[in-house]
C-alpha cells in the first residue's frame, strides 16, 4: 500500500495529535474531513487487496491441480500470492517437492517449509493463550464466587450441664472408667481315665486242644 504526499500530510496530521493531544490546535472541520477521507481509502485499498488475493489463491489453485504442464506458471504464481501474506499449504509443499529437480521450485520448497513452520507455531502460541486466558477467567470467576457465596456460620457453644438427674457430675467425668472384669473362664472338663491298651494275647487267645475221643466199647456177649 502506496500514499500520496496529501495522504502522508493527513496521516501526519493525525498521528501528532493523537500521540501529543495537549500540544496540538484543535482540527478544523477540514482536517477532519481529510482523515475521514483517509480512512475510507485505507478501508477501500485493504478491500481490494483481500479480493485480488482471493483471486490469486483461486488462480493458484488451478495451476496446481494441471501440474506439471504448468510448473513455470505455477511457481511464478506462487511467488505473488506469497508476497500478499498467503501461507502455503500441504498441496503446495506436495507440488513443490514433486518439482524439486527445478532449481527455482527448490529454493522455492524451502521458502515455504520455513512459513509452514512459522505458520504452525503461530497457531500453537495462539490456542495456547486462548487456553490460558480461559484458565484465568475460569479461575477468577471460581474465586469470585466463593468470595461473594456465604460462608457458614458456626454456632456457639453450649455452656455444659455439670450434673443432671441420673447423670454424671464433673467430678465423675474426670474419672478414669473402670475396667470391665476380664469374663470368667469356663469349668474345665473332667479329664478321662485313659483306656488300657488290650495286648495281643487278649484280644487273640490262645487256642485249646480239643479232648480226644473216648474209644468205642463192644460189649460182650454174654
Amino acid at each position: 500500500m502506496a500514499f500520496g504526499a496529501q495522504e502522508l500530510r493527513v496521516l501526519r496530521r493525525a498521528l501528532a495529535h493523537a500521540l501529543h493531544p495537549s500540544t496540538v490546535r484543535a482540527l478544523d472541520d477540514q482536517a477532519v474531513q481529510d482523515c475521514v477521507r483517509l480512512a475510507d481509502d485505507i478501508d477501500e485499498a485493504v478491500r481490494e487487496g483481500a479480493r485480488l488475493r482471493a483471486f490469486l489463491v483461486a488462480d493458484l489453485a488451478r495451476y496446481r491441480a494441471a501440474l506439471p504442464g504448468t510448473a513455470a506458471g505455477y511457481l511464478e504464481l506462487l511467488e505473488d500470492v506469497l508476497a500478499t501474506g498467503y501461507r502455503p499449504g500441504a498441496d503446495d509443499l506436495a507440488a513443490l517437492r514433486a518439482l524439486r529437480g527445478n532449481p527455482h521450485a527448490a529454493a522455492l520448497l524451502d521458502r515455504c517449509r520455513t512459513l509452514a513452520e512459522q505458520g504452525v507455531r503461530a497457531r500453537l502460541a495462539a490456542a495456547t493463550e486462548a487456553t490460558a486466558t480461559a484458565a484465568a477467567a475460569t479461575a477468577n470467576g471460581w474465586a469470585e464466587t466463593a468470595a461473594l457465596a456465604p460462608r457458614p456460620t458456626i454456632p456457639p457453644s453450649r455452656t455444659r450441664l455439670l450434673a443432671l438427674p441420673g447423670g454424671l457430675t464433673a467430678a465423675d467425668e474426670k474419672k478414669p472408667a473402670p475396667r470391665p472384669d476380664p469374663p470368667a473362664e469356663p469349668p474345665a472338663a473332667p479329664q478321662e481315665r485313659p483306656r488300657p491298651v488290650p495286648t495281643p494275647a487278649e484280644v487273640f487267645p490262645p487256642k485249646r486242644p480239643a479232648p480226644p475221643a473216648a474209644p468205642s466199647q463192644r460189649l460182650a456177649a454174654g
